[in-house]
């Protein structure tokens, strides 16, 4: 089979695509990709070398990108996305572009080009947050930031083409994902780094919004799994069993770094901060048999180390992409006496 990998030149894409060529000997994979700044083409590591595998630069929301790259796929796995939520809080538009108009662009074309199997990687913060109980995936949407929004857009696109066309689409919706080489944007590497450095771990409000942890590689397996065996015009919801709050998990960061507890900044809540997401994984344990195999606290300290002998890594990508980011972010939010140069 070929498969064609949409953003899997980032974080979680890149540990597909690997996953996929290590597990299906027999199949080849291209992956496209539009490198912006969470792209990196290092990220596919073995990939880059294997005969299985080609690497092309494009955008999904490019008709022409997408077509050159769907050549003889029979199933595509679409991880394009803009993805971090506070950067949708400052400018929404290349949510909107990518998540929604390029989805559309990808879904549409690879059902006129016959593609036999579409998967698109979602998130459980299309449900927005839930206060008690689990979300099923009958759940209604209520995104509260444009991120979400956006990926709960995208999930009725692609929903529409199975309802209306009977093209095969799936979707998954994933809790939060950890792993090596995600970007120092996101939560956990954001507050590893940071300490590593001794600088203030910004918690927005009390950090008391509770997330439920899943490693990147149980993520792949689970992805695995729904691509070969998940019923067409199904949603499927991918977690962990355990969740943690964040304020926990800042501790346990400084506690396995030897930093002082002093480093926690508490900063002011961002606009609209779910305070707490819980999807229901009951359906894919029950029709495809997976469960997350990679407790988030015996995979903690062991991320860690992966940052702390990754620093030249780490150091490369905030240099290249991070500081006026971080600085428009967190700059006005942080204690003075927080604050580190």
């Amino acid at each position: 089979m070929k498969i064609l990998v949409t953003g899997g030149a980032g974080f979680i894409g890149s540990h597909f695509v690997n996953h996929w060529l290590e597990h299906h000997r027999n199949d080849r994979i291209v992956t496209l990709d539009k490198l912006t700044y969470a792209g990196d083409r290092s990220n596919l590591g073995d990939a880059l070398r294997s005969p299985r595998h080609r690497f092309l630069k494009g955008d999904i929301g490019r008709r022409g990108d997408v077509d050159r790259a769907l050549v003889g796929v029979e199933a595509v796995v679409n991880f394009a996305a803009e993805t971090h939520v506070d950067r949708s809080l400052l400018d929404a538009a290349p949510f909107l572009r990518t998540n929604v108009e390029g989805t559309h662009v990808l879904v549409n074309a690879a059902r006129l080009a016959g593609v036999r199997r579409f998967l698109h990687v979602s998130t459980d913060e299309v449900y927005g947050s839930v206060e008690k109980g689990r979300s099923p995936e009958s759940a209604a949407l209520n995104p509260t930031s444009p991120y979400a929004a956006s990926k709960a857009a995208s999930d009725h696109l692609v929903r529409a083409q199975w309802l209306t066309h009977g093209f095969p689409t799936i979707v998954t919706r994933c809790t939060n994902n950890f792993g090596p080489r995600q970007h120092p944007e996101k939560f956990l590497p954001l507050f590893i780094t940071n300490a590593l450095d001794g600088r203030p771990l910004p918690l927005y409000g009390k950090g008391d919004n509770v997330r439920n942890w899943i490693h990147v590689r149980d993520h792949c397996e689970a992805l695995d799994r729904v691509l070969r065996r998940g019923r067409p015009g199904s949603i499927y919801n991918v977690a962990a069993d355990r969740e943690h709050r964040n304020i926990d998990v800042a501790r346990a960061i400084l506690k396995a770094v030897g930093a002082p507890t002093t480093l926690l900044a508490f900063v002011k809540d961002r606009p609209g901060h779910d305070r707490r997401y819980a999807p229901d994984a009951g359906k894919i344990r029950r029709e495809l048999g997976w469960r997350a195999r990679r407790p988030f606290e015996r995979e903690l300290p062991g991320l860690i180390e992966w940052y702390r002998s990754q620093e030249p890594w780490w150091r490369r990508v905030k240099d290249r992409s991070f500081g006026a980011y971080y600085q428009k972010q967190y700059g006005g939010r942080l204690p003075k006496n927080k604050e580190k140069s």
